[in-house]
């Protein structure tokens, strides 16, 4: 889940409840969150950003998460 308001500076929280699962299982989640922001923010518009982990995202690869990724970005208007 990604919630995106538009603001002139870069502003990232990165959230993962405990229906993740344990601390591991959170981090990593955040983790792979993290890595997914970084990896595209040269085609991400600044912003205030909210990166909410849900309990499928430890189940996905790393290209699946990157395509499920770009769309909730699409669909936000967030890209440039």
């Amino acid at each position: 889940m990604l919630f995106f308001k538009k603001d002139e500076a870069y502003r990232v929280g990165f959230v993962a409840s405990k229906k993740i699962g344990n601390a591991v299982h959170r981090n990593r989640a955040k983790r792979l969150l993290r890595a997914h922001f970084i990896e595209n923010i040269d085609l991400i518009s600044s912003g205030s950003y909210i990166l909410v982990a849900k309990p499928d995202l430890l189940n996905q690869n790393f290209s699946e998460i990157k395509k499920i990724y770009l769309h909730a970005l699409k669909k936000c208007a967030a890209l440039t």
